[in-house]
Protein backbone atom coordinates (compact mmCIF):
# COMPACT_ATOMS: atom_id res chain seq x y z
CA UNK A 1 0.00 0.00 0.00
CA UNK A 2 1.62 3.61 -0.85
CA UNK A 3 2.53 5.60 1.97
CA UNK A 4 0.50 8.84 2.91
CA UNK A 5 3.82 10.64 1.71
CA UNK A 6 3.84 8.79 -1.60
CA UNK A 7 5.86 10.85 -4.00
CA UNK A 8 6.34 13.96 -2.32
CA UNK A 9 9.63 15.56 -1.61
CA UNK A 10 10.72 17.01 1.50
CA UNK A 11 13.07 18.71 2.91
CA UNK A 12 13.85 18.32 6.50
CA UNK A 13 16.29 20.51 8.63
CA UNK A 14 18.45 19.36 11.81
CA UNK A 15 18.24 15.71 9.88
CA UNK A 16 21.06 14.01 11.27
CA UNK A 17 19.87 13.85 15.18
CA UNK A 18 17.00 13.86 17.54
CA UNK A 19 13.78 15.03 15.73
CA UNK A 20 14.95 15.90 12.78
CA UNK A 21 16.19 11.90 12.22
CA UNK A 22 13.03 10.64 13.60
CA UNK A 23 11.04 12.56 10.92
CA UNK A 24 12.93 11.75 8.07
CA UNK A 25 12.87 8.40 8.76
CA UNK A 26 9.20 8.40 9.21
CA UNK A 27 8.26 10.51 6.13
CA UNK A 28 10.59 7.94 4.12
CA UNK A 29 8.39 5.44 5.24
CA UNK A 30 5.86 6.47 4.39
CA UNK A 31 6.81 6.77 1.06
CA UNK A 32 8.92 10.62 0.68
CA UNK A 33 11.49 11.67 -1.19
CA UNK A 34 13.93 12.89 1.77
CA UNK A 35 16.27 15.69 1.35
CA UNK A 36 18.09 15.54 4.69
CA UNK A 37 19.91 18.80 5.95
CA UNK A 38 22.13 19.75 8.54
CA UNK A 39 25.65 21.19 8.93
CA UNK A 40 26.95 17.80 9.48
CA UNK A 41 25.60 14.49 7.91
CA UNK A 42 25.74 12.18 11.57
CA UNK A 43 24.86 13.44 15.26
CA UNK A 44 27.15 16.23 16.70
CA UNK A 45 26.40 14.72 20.19
CA UNK A 46 28.75 12.13 21.42
CA UNK A 47 25.71 9.81 23.16
CA UNK A 48 24.12 9.50 19.92
CA UNK A 49 26.35 6.25 18.40
CA UNK A 50 23.50 4.84 16.26
CA UNK A 51 23.23 8.58 15.29
CA UNK A 52 27.21 8.53 14.70
CA UNK A 53 27.81 6.00 12.53
CA UNK A 54 25.22 6.02 10.41
CA UNK A 55 23.69 9.27 8.52
CA UNK A 56 20.23 9.08 8.42
CA UNK A 57 19.95 9.33 4.27
CA UNK A 58 22.30 6.36 4.37
CA UNK A 59 20.18 4.75 6.76
CA UNK A 60 16.77 5.10 4.11
CA UNK A 61 19.00 4.45 1.53
CA UNK A 62 20.39 1.61 2.61
CA UNK A 63 18.85 -0.33 5.39
CA UNK A 64 15.27 1.08 4.68
CA UNK A 65 15.61 1.33 0.84
CA UNK A 66 13.80 4.51 0.47
CA UNK A 67 15.14 7.92 -1.41
CA UNK A 68 17.13 10.62 0.02
CA UNK A 69 19.89 12.83 -0.15
CA UNK A 70 22.48 14.85 2.12
CA UNK A 71 22.64 18.69 1.85
CA UNK A 72 24.95 21.08 3.78
CA UNK A 73 23.16 23.88 4.98
CA UNK A 74 23.40 26.09 8.18
CA UNK A 75 19.84 27.21 8.15
CA UNK A 76 21.17 30.63 9.73
CA UNK A 77 22.49 31.75 6.26
CA UNK A 78 20.05 32.90 3.52
CA UNK A 79 21.88 32.00 0.59
CA UNK A 80 22.68 28.27 1.87
CA UNK A 81 18.72 27.71 2.48
CA UNK A 82 17.84 29.51 -0.84
CA UNK A 83 20.87 26.83 -2.30
CA UNK A 84 18.87 24.42 -0.13
CA UNK A 85 15.75 24.43 -1.80
CA UNK A 86 17.10 24.83 -5.51
CA UNK A 87 19.28 21.67 -4.57
CA UNK A 88 15.69 20.10 -3.89
CA UNK A 89 14.29 21.05 -6.58
CA UNK A 90 17.27 19.97 -9.17
CA UNK A 91 17.44 16.54 -6.99
CA UNK A 92 13.39 15.54 -6.64
CA UNK A 93 12.11 17.67 -9.26
CA UNK A 94 10.21 19.67 -6.48
CA UNK A 95 9.49 20.61 -3.00
CA UNK A 96 6.15 19.22 -1.36
CA UNK A 97 7.24 19.65 2.34
CA UNK A 98 9.97 21.97 4.66
CA UNK A 99 9.91 21.17 8.19
CA UNK A 100 12.06 23.83 9.55
CA UNK A 101 13.20 21.88 12.21
CA UNK A 102 16.47 23.11 13.08
CA UNK A 103 17.26 24.97 15.87
CA UNK A 104 19.00 24.94 19.82
CA UNK A 105 17.49 23.72 23.10
CA UNK A 106 17.13 25.80 26.13
CA UNK A 107 19.88 24.25 28.16
CA UNK A 108 22.30 24.81 25.06
CA UNK A 109 21.14 28.41 25.31
CA UNK A 110 22.71 28.47 29.31
CA UNK A 111 19.95 28.69 31.43
CA UNK A 112 19.57 32.01 33.02
CA UNK A 113 17.14 34.22 34.17
CA UNK A 114 16.19 37.82 32.13
CA UNK A 115 18.92 39.82 34.33
CA UNK A 116 21.51 37.53 33.62
CA UNK A 117 20.74 36.30 30.15
CA UNK A 118 23.45 37.83 27.69
CA UNK A 119 23.25 39.65 24.14
CA UNK A 120 25.32 36.35 22.80
CA UNK A 121 22.82 34.22 24.36
CA UNK A 122 19.62 36.16 23.23
CA UNK A 123 21.26 36.84 19.57
CA UNK A 124 22.78 33.34 19.02
CA UNK A 125 19.49 31.38 20.32
CA UNK A 126 16.96 33.88 18.30
CA UNK A 127 19.37 33.80 15.00
CA UNK A 128 19.14 29.81 14.97
CA UNK A 129 15.35 29.34 16.33
CA UNK A 130 13.52 32.14 14.88
CA UNK A 131 15.50 33.57 11.53
CA UNK A 132 16.52 29.77 10.45
CA UNK A 133 12.26 29.10 10.40
CA UNK A 134 11.88 32.01 8.74
CA UNK A 135 14.49 31.71 6.24
CA UNK A 136 13.25 28.10 5.18
CA UNK A 137 9.31 29.30 5.10
CA UNK A 138 10.58 32.33 2.54
CA UNK A 139 12.61 30.18 -0.05
CA UNK A 140 9.98 27.00 0.57
CA UNK A 141 7.05 28.91 -0.29
CA UNK A 142 8.44 31.09 -2.56
CA UNK A 143 8.89 27.45 -4.75
CA UNK A 144 5.61 26.01 -3.88
CA UNK A 145 3.63 28.73 -5.20
CA UNK A 146 5.68 28.42 -8.64
CA UNK A 147 5.07 24.74 -9.10
CA UNK A 148 1.91 22.63 -9.83
CA UNK A 149 -0.59 21.26 -7.46
CA UNK A 150 -1.18 18.33 -6.57
CA UNK A 151 -4.78 16.33 -7.67
CA UNK A 152 -6.13 17.51 -4.05
CA UNK A 153 -5.27 21.33 -5.04
CA UNK A 154 -2.30 21.80 -2.72
CA UNK A 155 0.92 23.07 -3.62
CA UNK A 156 2.94 22.71 -0.60
CA UNK A 157 2.86 22.00 3.75
CA UNK A 158 5.18 23.99 5.73
CA UNK A 159 6.05 22.48 9.59
CA UNK A 160 7.68 24.76 12.03
CA UNK A 161 9.08 23.19 14.97
CA UNK A 162 7.86 25.98 17.92
CA UNK A 163 7.83 24.52 21.51
CA UNK A 164 5.51 24.53 24.30
CA UNK A 165 7.51 27.18 25.63
CA UNK A 166 6.48 29.09 22.76
CA UNK A 167 3.20 28.71 24.45
CA UNK A 168 3.86 29.20 28.06
CA UNK A 169 6.80 30.52 29.55
CA UNK A 170 9.76 29.20 31.81
CA UNK A 171 11.50 31.45 33.91
CA UNK A 172 15.45 30.43 33.24
CA UNK A 173 15.08 30.56 29.09
CA UNK A 174 14.47 33.85 28.20
CA UNK A 175 15.98 33.87 24.47
CA UNK A 176 14.70 30.32 24.17
CA UNK A 177 10.71 31.27 25.34
CA UNK A 178 11.04 34.22 23.13
CA UNK A 179 12.50 32.57 19.80
CA UNK A 180 9.97 29.75 19.90
CA UNK A 181 7.31 32.07 20.59
CA UNK A 182 7.96 33.75 17.38
CA UNK A 183 8.03 31.03 15.58
CA UNK A 184 3.98 30.32 16.66
CA UNK A 185 3.13 33.63 15.52
CA UNK A 186 5.04 33.15 12.66
CA UNK A 187 3.78 30.33 11.61
CA UNK A 188 0.12 32.11 11.85
CA UNK A 189 1.44 34.97 9.96
CA UNK A 190 2.99 32.92 7.06
CA UNK A 191 -0.38 30.39 6.94
CA UNK A 192 -2.07 33.76 6.48
CA UNK A 193 -0.27 34.78 3.21
CA UNK A 194 0.14 30.99 1.90
CA UNK A 195 -3.32 29.65 2.35
CA UNK A 196 -5.14 31.26 -0.36
CA UNK A 197 -2.35 29.96 -2.53
CA UNK A 198 -2.98 26.04 -0.93
CA UNK A 199 0.17 25.55 1.26
CA UNK A 200 -0.56 24.66 4.68
CA UNK A 201 1.47 26.25 6.85
CA UNK A 202 2.04 24.54 10.75
CA UNK A 203 3.81 24.38 13.61
CA UNK A 204 4.56 21.26 16.31
CA UNK A 205 5.10 22.56 19.97
CA UNK A 206 6.78 19.24 21.55
CA UNK A 207 6.89 19.02 25.04
CA UNK A 208 9.47 18.01 27.13
CA UNK A 209 11.05 15.07 25.28
CA UNK A 210 14.32 12.41 25.61
CA UNK A 211 16.66 13.31 22.89
CA UNK A 212 20.02 13.97 22.10
CA UNK A 213 19.82 17.32 21.89
CA UNK A 214 17.90 17.73 25.55
CA UNK A 215 20.26 14.84 27.38
CA UNK A 216 21.41 17.18 29.62
CA UNK A 217 18.40 18.02 30.98
CA UNK A 218 18.12 13.68 32.14
CA UNK A 219 21.28 13.69 33.90
CA UNK A 220 19.94 13.58 36.91
CA UNK A 221 17.41 10.82 37.90
CA UNK A 222 15.38 12.46 40.18
CA UNK A 223 14.71 15.70 37.95
CA UNK A 224 13.73 13.25 35.34
CA UNK A 225 11.27 11.31 37.55
CA UNK A 226 9.74 14.40 38.39
CA UNK A 227 9.58 15.53 35.28
CA UNK A 228 7.35 11.86 33.97
CA UNK A 229 5.09 12.42 36.96
CA UNK A 230 4.04 15.94 35.71
CA UNK A 231 2.83 14.15 32.16
CA UNK A 232 -0.43 13.10 33.12
CA UNK A 233 -0.75 10.68 29.83
CA UNK A 234 1.29 7.90 30.31
CA UNK A 235 4.01 9.37 32.97
CA UNK A 236 6.43 9.28 30.81
CA UNK A 237 8.64 11.95 28.47
CA UNK A 238 8.36 12.17 24.55
CA UNK A 239 9.97 10.44 22.24
CA UNK A 240 11.04 11.84 18.87
CA UNK A 241 9.00 8.96 17.44
CA UNK A 242 5.81 10.95 19.04
CA UNK A 243 6.74 13.75 17.33
CA UNK A 244 7.65 12.42 13.98
CA UNK A 245 3.84 10.68 13.88
CA UNK A 246 2.56 14.65 14.11
CA UNK A 247 4.63 15.81 11.08
CA UNK A 248 3.60 12.99 9.07
CA UNK A 249 0.23 13.62 9.48
CA UNK A 250 0.71 17.66 9.07
CA UNK A 251 2.44 17.03 6.11
CA UNK A 252 -0.48 14.53 4.66
CA UNK A 253 -3.54 14.90 2.99
CA UNK A 254 -5.04 14.18 6.57
CA UNK A 255 -4.39 17.64 7.51
CA UNK A 256 -6.27 19.19 4.39
CA UNK A 257 -8.29 21.76 6.49
CA UNK A 258 -5.62 21.97 9.06
CA UNK A 259 -3.68 25.90 8.75
CA UNK A 260 -1.57 27.87 11.04
CA UNK A 261 -2.22 25.31 13.75
CA UNK A 262 0.48 25.24 17.18
CA UNK A 263 0.02 21.67 17.65
CA UNK A 264 1.09 20.75 21.35
CA UNK A 265 2.82 17.35 21.02
CA UNK A 266 3.45 16.96 24.88
CA UNK A 267 0.94 14.00 26.62
CA UNK A 268 -0.73 16.49 28.33
CA UNK A 269 1.46 18.68 29.76
CA UNK A 270 -0.33 21.61 29.13
CA UNK A 271 -3.40 20.65 30.60
CA UNK A 272 -1.99 21.70 34.13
Amino acid sequence: MPGRLQDKVAIVTGASSGLGRAISLAYAAEGASVVCADLRETSRYESSSEEQSAATHEVITEEKAGKATFVKCDTTDPEQVEDLVKKAVEWGGRVDVMVNNAGIGPETANPAAIWDTTMENWEVTNKVNSTGVFLGCKYASKQMLNQEPHSSGDRGWIINTASILGLVAAPQSPAYCASKGAVVNLTRSAALACGPHRIHVNCICPGYTVSALTELLWKDPSMKEKMEKLHPFGNRLGEPEDLARACVFLASEDARWVNGAALPVDGGFLCQ
